[in-house]
């Protein structure tokens, strides 16, 4: 499974951004409570990879849209 890219990010909504990150960060914790509980179907150590660096991922975009906003809004002044 490749990493996922950066584009497909950019091409949410805010609304489905949040929502993403919401997703992202509820499947980390869940594959860290399955690796901490010892359940069957244990995480493999790549799903971690790819989790965090969309994690990563979404909150730069998020943080690209707001430094967006701000600058528009100080150029409209």
């Amino acid at each position: 499974m490749p990493l996922p890219k950066i584009a497909d990010a950019r091409a949410l909504s805010d609304e489905e951004l949040a929502q993403e990150i919401v997703n992202a960060k509820r499947e980390l914790f869940n594959l860290r409570f399955k690796q901490g509980t010892r359940q069957e179907g244990e995480a493999k150590p790549h799903e971690f990879k790819h989790l965090k660096h969309r994690i990563a991922q979404l909150l730069t975009v998020e943080r690209e849209r707001e430094l967006a906003k701000a600058k528009e809004g100080t150029n409209e002044e």
